[in-house]
């Protein structure tokens, strides 16, 4: 198996692509949203596989990687060292570097800390703040998984993050997914969502980033979305149709392409 040995789990992760044999295709690092895994960005694998070398790590406590306890000290930079290290462990140097939904704010870190290794940024669907954009939600999320466990919380929200219309078997397929997630990694994981915080982070962002979401999203509307993107210098916002604020699953096809689009555009 595809693993990373750490001094305090295993990560698990898929690296993978479709590129002609005599291709030398650039890395993308894709990196998944809370109770998910690699599995998430199977959508976008036709288009981008056929591109880059697609990583896709599990990260820690989610998927295939170790659980983490319930009482686990969750860091932000811990987590950046994770993929930090699992980068050094393929001997890549620089990346593409896309992410979703939670996953935005680890992103964001990355480039504004360790500039040198994201040659660009795509966010997805993401927040820069765990308690300006989840508020008093996040109280009743700890308090519904701590009673009914984490595949009915994520069934019960799940409308919501993908919105009104999705089809009832994409809403049902998500929720096994998120499901899958160990309790003690879950309810751990989502009690520190809203120490989240990487405002001061934007500033220092120069690589070339796209920022994605939708008119009706139900984390951070438009206008708050684009008060923080125009913090970064080389950056650009894309608005989609749609209430979903998870757009890497619900726009998969228009978000790989569009993200395509701008790599070749910005970061080429």
């Amino acid at each position: 198996m595809p693993e990373l040995t750490l001094p305090n789990c295993t990560l698990y992760y898929r690296d993978e692509g479709f590129a002609d044999a005599w291709d030398s295709p650039a890395p993308m690092l894709l990196l998944h949203g809370n109770a998910e895994s690699g599995l998430a960005w199977n959508a976008w694998m036709p288009l981008m596989g056929r591109h880059f070398r697609c990583i896709r790590p599990d990260m820690r406590g989610f998927g295939q990687s170790t659980p983490m306890p319930r009482d686990y000290a969750w860091s932000v930079d811990e987590l950046v060292g994770d993929f930090l290290a699992l980068l050094d462990h393929l001997g890549v140097d620089q990346a593409h570097v896309v992410a979703a939904k939670v996953a935005g704010p680890l992103a964001m870190r990355m480039a504004a800390t360790h500039p040198g290794r994201v040659r660009s940024l795509t966010l997805l669907g993401t927040l820069v703040s765990g308690q300006a954009s989840l508020g008093d939600r996040h109280a009743s999320w700890v308090q519904h998984i701590a009673q009914h466990g984490v595949e009915s919380w994520a069934r019960w929200t799940m409308p919501g993050r993908l919105g009104s219309d999705c089809p009832p078997a994409m809403l049902e397929g998500w929720t096994k997914l998120m499901g899958a997630t160990a309790f003690s990694t879950q309810i751990g994981f989502i009690g520190g969502v809203p120490g989240l915080d990487v405002r001061p982070d934007l500033p220092h962002i120069a690589a070339p980033t796209l920022v994605v979401t939708t008119d009706r999203s139900g984390i951070d509307g438009v206008e708050a979305t684009r008060d923080w993107q125009r913090q970064i210098a080389a950056s650009e916002l894309l608005i989609l149709p749609g209430e979903s604020y998870h757009v890497a699953a619900t726009h998969p096809g228009i978000c790989a392409q569009a993200t395509l689009d701008f790599i070749r555009r910005r970061a080429a």
